[in-house]
């Protein structure tokens, strides 16, 4: 069982982006126990409300975080629900088929980039002139350990997470003065609902890379997330966080 840090966001409001299932799910699960507000960003309703009926504390939303106008109208209605957003978590993300680059689709390929980077844009982009008004903020982009070393048969995934980690550290640099830090981290493969995204070949594959020969628990990545957003994570920003098992080179 994670410790849990009685009321160590007591008066903070956080967005979790795909936050109604996976590792989203468990953040969320993880800062309403320490004290905080969360609304999820999801764009299934249905998970949404399972999500409410396991923790009734939750808020949700159905959004698409890659429509920028969505994202932009979330911003305001959570923002006026809870007062404020002191806490940003860009977890939504999908897989994109497991094939070779020049197999690739182009319509899947540009799913994915809307989606998993694109979205992250516009996530933070809608949030941070709120946080600077409040000289406040921790960003958590959720990128992965494909973003760092590049997966072969996932040209699609790697290439977008590796845009993250780089938007995260130009983001961190610029608001480096302020109050806001911005991080991500770096998961290596972690059991949850996406995998039904891959093939069988594809996470085998990931298995292999591990030297723990085990996959993440989201209660171990929601661990690191957790302390990030909190207010200890004082002096970082810009840096790559990694839960790998061991598997990350650098």
């Amino acid at each position: 069982m994670p410790t849990i840090f009685a009321e160590r966001f007591a008066g903070r409001s956080a967005v979790i982006t795909g936050g109604a299932s996976g590792i989203g799910l468990a953040v969320a699960q993880r800062l309403i126990q320490e004290g905080g507000r969360v609304s999820v960003w999801d764009r299934d309703p249905a998970q949404i409300e399972a999500a409410r009926a396991s923790i009734p504390a939750l808020h949700g939303q159905t959004v698409d975080v890659a429509d920028p106008a969505a994202v932009d109208r979330a911003a305001r209605s959570t923002i006026e629900a809870h007062g404020g957003v002191d806490i940003l978590i860009t977890s939504a993300a999908i897989t994109g088929p497991n094939m070779t680059a020049w197999d690739y689709p182009v319509e899947d390929w540009r799913l994915v980039i809307d989606i998993n980077i694109n979205g992250v844009f516009y996530c933070n982009k809608a949030l941070v002139p709120h946080m600077l008004e409040r000289n406040y903020g921790r960003i958590v982009n959720i990128a992965s350990i494909a973003g760092k070393e590049g997966n072969p048969n996932a040209s699609a995934y790697s290439t977008s997470k590796a845009a993250v980690i780089g938007l995260t550290k130009s983001l961190g640099k610029e608001l480096a003065k302020t109050g806001i830090t911005v991080n991500c981290v770096t998961p290596a493969a972690v059991r949850t609902a996406i995998f039904k995204q891959m093939s069988q070949e594809h996470i085998d594959f990931m298995l292999s890379k591990i030297p723990m020969a085990r996959f993440g628990e989201v209660d171990e990545v929601a661990a690191l997330i957790c302390w990030i957003a909190s207010e200890e994570c004082s002096f970082t920003t810009a840096a790559v966080f990694d839960v790998s098992g061991g598997r990350a080179t650098y």
